[in-house]
């Protein structure tokens, strides 16, 4: 038994045993290596309430397992913002291992515009980027949807599981893309949008078709408009610049 006493760095309270009898903080901190940054990968990724459970249950019943995580258990799936990074950055270093969208990012300014930057910007920040799109996506959706109880937070958490699913179905084409010189962009994407518009109408009422013609709706509709806001900051960037 130890006979050490310490006080706690996080809360200040007196100890004498390994852990913090207040708020669980351990009293010796094990330093930062290779063993602490494998537990930490393997935590990400570990079946059981990891990435890979996760997106086993998303692809078998979405709307189910999302409902259960907003309003009954929050530890099966890995958390919304976490999955979503995650699944970005995974289409990130595909996309930038084998540059299959290089040629898209110059077509939609002028070079050294604001809205080639920004557009750059998001090629690079998918994660952060679809936390925003997210938030365009959630509010057609709680148009099309008034009726039903879930705010515009629980919305985005479904949106975070839901286009993360989408990011990995885009890394799988990309990936086939780099590898066998095909242009499977297009087959992605109207392969993300299907999977999207099925998960989140099975969120909401998985038995009617409008569901989820509201869903392809929404998503649609949240596309442009995040798009069309990226366009119209740049726009306004490239004026002010200009006086």
């Amino acid at each position: 038994m130890l006979t050490e006493t310490a006080t706690c760095k996080n809360c200040n309270t007196t100890i004498n045993q390994p852990f913090c009898g207040n708020c669980g903080q351990p009293m010796h901190i094990k330093r930062v290596d290779k063993h602490y940054i494998l537990h930490e990968i393997w935590h990400i990724l570990h079946f059981e309430k990891g990435i890979f459970y996760t997106i086993k249950e998303l692809l078998t019943k979405p709307g189910q397992n999302i409902k259960t995580f907003i309003t009954e258990n929050r530890s099966r799936l890995v958390k919304p913002i976490i999955f979503i990074i995650v699944t970005s950055l995974i289409y990130t270093l595909i996309n930038g291992a084998f540059h299959i969208e290089k040629e898209y990012v110059h077509s939609h300014g002028a070079q050294h515009s604001a809205t080639e930057t920004i557009f750059a910007w998001v090629q690079h920040h998918y994660g952060y980027a679809n936390i925003i799109m997210g938030l365009h996506i959630a509010f057609w959706l709680k148009f099309f949807f008034p009726k039903h109880d879930y705010n515009f937070f629980e919305i985005l958490i479904l949106l975070c599981f839901v286009m993360g699913i989408g990011m990995l179905i885009f890394s799988i084409f990309a990936l086939l893309q780099g590898l066998m010189k095909l242009n499977l962009i297009t087959i992605a994407s109207i392969a993300g949008v299907l999977y999207c518009t099925w998960a989140i109408g099975q969120f909401f009422h998985p038995k009617k078709a409008s569901s989820y013609i509201k869903a392809l709706a929404s998503y649609m509709l949240g596309m442009l408009t995040f798009y069309v806001s990226l366009l119209a900051l740049g726009f306004l960037i490239d004026i002010l610049q200009k006086h």
